[in-house]
């Protein structure tokens, strides 16, 4: 039975990742790390907090002593970083707390597991893995064409984006100086279930429903990939069981948007099938963000070949899939969009 140590796995993607695995595979034990910031929610993992084979740990990835105890006490065959301060507006008010979590942390990470899982020098117990789950956005921006591949210099743009392409960087490292097992993956834009709404489709959603205004950076023509979740989830999966030893592995859907087509799909979906009152009159143009990355467009050839990989969700399918959940769980967004976050970031995006 393999051992996985996800982290921040309380999170969007991470809490999607536990769920497909454990719906996936009979025969994995799965032990969930997360500090529980404000984005980290344990609602999302309800429906598996009696499972068997999984066990959820508060813990933050800088605390040297208790990841220790994990794999002191539990024979941990892959670690599966999603914990990461991630919100480019937080990183711009306060790039020091994504320094300690996107870089420290990952080195911590990298040192215990490295420790644990040495047999030699520049040798480790067969089967061990590191994978290092990060974003496009160390690309930095493209222009009208193009796309980004593995091979595409790191120019990070944001104190969010620097700091992943950071911890990045010392995977890579860790990789080259000690034969370390690792693989990284850098994703588009992620949509779907429990995405905490300060980002871009559940806060329209969100601000729709309750008749507040839409904020759109600048002219709304900034693009994004969008990669629906789940595919971002069995990509993950693949890189697992085989990604070559210390490789990068590009996951994007080929699915750009403009941020202003985003909102009004949304509202379009809303006006038909919930209230026809909600139009694009509550779209409010602001001050851009500094910095804003004008287009990201990922090429995933490297995955679909090596690997197999295709995404399964198309987007106009996975945008419907994704409004509805959020229109059938709105307890589960009031129960997270109150006290400071309603106050002051409400108009906040990625």
């Amino acid at each position: 039975m393999k051992t996985y140590l996800v982290t921040g796995g309380a999170g969007f993607i991470g809490s999607n990742f536990v769920l497909y695995m454990l719906k996936k595979y009979d025969a994995i034990k799965l032990i969930n790390i997360d500090s529980l910031t404000y984005a980290g929610n344990l609602e999302n993992l309800k429906e598996v907090e009696g499972h068997p084979n999984y066990t959820f740990v508060q813990t933050d990835i800088r605390d040297e002593k208790k990841i220790s105890e994990l794999f002191e006490n539990n024979d941990i065959d892959y670690v599966v970083n999603f914990a990461a301060e991630s919100h480019v507006d937080r990183s711009i008010e306060n790039p020091s707390v994504f320094v300690e979590t996107n870089v420290n942390g990952t080195l911590n990470l990298l040192n215990v597991a490295k420790k644990y899982w040495t047999i030699g020098e520049d040798q480790y117990k067969p089967g061990k893995k590191y994978i290092q789950v990060s974003t496009d956005e160390v690309y930095g921006s493209l222009g009208d064409t193009g796309y980004f591949t593995e091979s595409t210099p790191l120019d990070p743009h944001s104190p969010y984006s620097a700091s992943k392409a950071s911890g990045d960087l010392m995977v890579k490292a860790y990789a080259d100086t000690y034969k370390f097992p690792v693989n990284i993956t850098r994703c588009s834009n992620n949509y779907g279930p429990y995405q905490f709404p300060e980002k871009l489709i559940p806060l329209v959603i969100n601000n729709c429903l309750n008749k507040e205004s839409l904020p759109v950076y600048g002219d709304g023509l900034n693009i994004r990939d969008w990669l629906y979740v789940e595919d971002h989830c069995k990509a993950i999966d693949m890189v697992i069981n085989d990604g070559k030893q210390g490789e990068v592995y590009n996951i994007g859907g080929h699915n750009e948007r403009t941020n202003i087509d985003i909102i009004k799909t949304i509202i379009k979906h809303l006006n038909e099938k919930v209230d026809a009152s909600i139009t694009e009159d509550l779209i409010t143009y602001v001050k851009d963000r500094k910095g804003h990355d004008r287009r990201y467009g990922i090429d995933p050839q490297k995955i679909s070949d090596a690997l197999g990989w295709l995404p399964d969700t198309a987007f106009e399918e996975g945008i419907i899939k994704t409004i509805d959940w959020y229109l059938e769980n709105r307890e589960w967004t009031q129960n997270i969009t109150s006290g400071e976050y309603k106050d002051y970031y409400t108009n906040m995006y990625k």
